[in-house]
């Protein structure tokens, strides 16, 4: 095997990570935080379904997507009239499967950051005349920032493990969809422990260096 097939496994992993890590920081600090300042009817169901990723088999979710987003379902059909593409077995899917497991932790991390301010803090802003939405970007924000970075490094690294969701509706197409995960499975799959080895050693290096990153924000 060549360099660069040794090393678009990695790329690929973690330009899926990158992206999806942003884009489920965004969703789950918001819906952390809209959900923090609400109290309705159903509100433990919903939250209890956000989490429901992080208990399910990720065979369970990867299934789940492929119904969701297949060509035989409506979304399927209209993701696929819009982009002239199906959107399984490409790179988005890996980026969508990362996406929703990946976001019980950012959500839960944020849930637990926000109701860990003082609230008297948010009231003195709301008394000098500021709005919910300036409360969030001046105060609420930066008081939750070491949970910020805590959910977002977690999201990283669960997005970068992700294997059995994103073979389920990304499959392991080298150069395309062959994520790390995937690619040490093949590997150890055709018996070339080797390259299994090397990638394998390769992932702890990361999520070693992203947890530990994570360890020191929290001191």
């Amino acid at each position: 095997m060549t360099g660069a097939q040794f090393w678009s496994p990695v790329q690929l992993s973690l330009q899926v990570a990158l992206l999806s890590s942003v884009i489920v920081t965004v969703l789950g600090v918001g819906l952390a935080w809209w959900m923090s300042r609400r109290s309705f009817r159903g509100k433990t169901l919903i939250e209890t379904a956000f989490m429901l990723p992080l208990v399910l088999p990720p065979t369970v979710v990867g299934f789940l997507l492929l119904v969701l987003l297949g060509r035989k379902s409506g979304l399927g059909r209209l993701i696929e009239w819009v982009f002239s593409a199906p959107i399984i077995f490409s790179w988005w899917a890996a980026v969508i499967a990362s996406i929703v497991v990946a976001f019980p932790l950012v959500y839960q991390t944020m849930k637990v950051g926000f109701a860990s301010i003082d609230k008297s803090l948010e009231d003195a802003g709301r008394s000098m005349g500021a709005n919910e939405w300036q409360l969030f970007r001046h105060v609420t924000l930066p008081l939750a920032s070491h949970s910020l970075i805590t959910a977002y490094i977690l999201g990283f690294a669960r997005a970068l493990g992700e294997f059995g969701a994103t073979l389920m509706i990304a499959g392991n197409i080298p150069g395309k969809t062959q994520t790390i995960p995937t690619a040490i499975y093949v590997a150890v799959d055709s018996g070339n422990m080797t390259l299994a080895w090397a990638w394998t050693g390769t992932m702890i290096l990361i999520s070693f260096v992203m947890l530990l990153l994570t360890g020191r924000k929290r001191s």
